[in-house]
């Protein structure tokens, strides 16, 4: 797969240990000038494609800083440093500022502890602001180009509930997963967009995919589904016995190197910049590295769901994100 060229010093770790040169290979970059044909079918063999620079720049980092402006009384960032930068004070514990949706107790509940709560409060609250669920969410760029990139057009529809995530440097990544988890109660249609509000270092806790994941992800589906049908299952019970098999998180794996040795795939990486938009399906299983960035860098990053209007979808999620709202 051509690409931009690895980082050969840079050891890319997962929540079960590094992975090796043997392990990873680059994630491909698409730019959204490329014609739509020749990017719509490198999304539908991948699973995934990463568009470089698809909302401008300052634009994202405006939001990342408006993001840090509003986290900063809690003593997150480090001194002499500004809110755009995100850089971690490392004087504090980082599990003090655990990131929304981390999976420690639930991927929709409340994470950290009583020292974590005036952080957790304020990063909810992000989720209900203007400068996020307008400016960066509804962006024109962003909701153009998937408008045209699926053809649905006027029925394109930005899901309102997101997760607005911080990782702080050395917390816990995001397990080994995809997306159609979570939105059970719809059609399998549904694009995400990945977006990192700022730089991410190969290092800095960027997303993962696995290679040919998406077949996988279906593959989960089908043989989940057949089951579901041989023991005379109902939709709703198998909706319900699909979600109880996987961990109590919704995660297929706490491990992502053991996930991909068992499947005898590799792990596609890449360091990201503020304006890049990672779309992908919804059976692409994805997975984040742990935030070892060099500088301390605070990786923020939201993911935002968009659906046919005109198609049966997850009605769940056209409500803000809120803890416990059982998604």
């Amino acid at each position: 797969m051509p690409g931009i060229e690895l980082d050969k010093t840079a050891t890319v770790a997962v929540s079960d240990g590094p992975l090796t040169a043997n392990d990873i290979l680059q994630l491909q970059p698409s730019y959204p000038d490329e014609p739509l044909d020749v990017l719509r079918a490198r999304y539908d063999e991948d699973g995934m494609l990463l568009l470089k620079g698809l909302i401008p720049r300052e634009d994202v980092l405006q939001a990342r800083a408006k993001y840090f402006e509003m986290m900063s009384p809690t003593g997150v960032l480090k001194d002499d440093t500004t809110p755009v930068q995100g850089i971690f004070n490392p004087n504090n514990s980082p599990d003090d500022f655990p990131g929304i949706g981390a999976g420690a107790v639930g991927m929709n509940g409340r994470p950290g502890g009583d020292n974590a709560q005036a952080f957790v409060d304020l990063a909810i609250q992000a989720h209900y602001k203007d400068w996020y669920t307008k400016d960066l969410c509804k962006h024109s760029a962003l909701l153009g180009f998937v408008a045209k990139f699926t053809g649905w057009k006027e029925n394109t529809l930005g899901l309102k509930r997101s997760l607005l995530r911080n990782n702080v440097p050395h917390t816990k990544p995001i397990g080994v997963h995809y997306d159609q988890i979570f939105l059970r109660y719809g059609e399998p249609t549904s694009v995400t967009a990945w977006v990192p509000m700022g730089d991410v270092s190969l290092t800095g806790g960027g997303l993962i995919y696995l290679e040919g994941g998406d077949s996988v992800g279906q593959e989960f589906e089908e043989n989940f589904n057949k089951k579901a049908r041989e023991c005379g299952l109902t939709e709703d019970e198998a909706r319900n016995a699909f979600n109880q098999n996987m961990m109590s998180t919704g995660l297929l794996s706490e491990n992502p190197a053991e996930f991909a040795k068992q499947y005898n795939r590799r792990w596609l990486v890449s360091s990201y910049d503020a304006g890049d938009v990672v779309l992908h399906k919804p059976h692409a299983i994805h997975a984040s590295t742990v935030n070892n960035d060099p500088d301390n860098v605070i990786r923020l990053a939201t993911d935002l769901r968009f659906v046919n209007e005109a198609k049966p979808y997850d009605a769940r999620w056209t409500k803000y994100y809120e803890f416990g709202d059982g998604v």
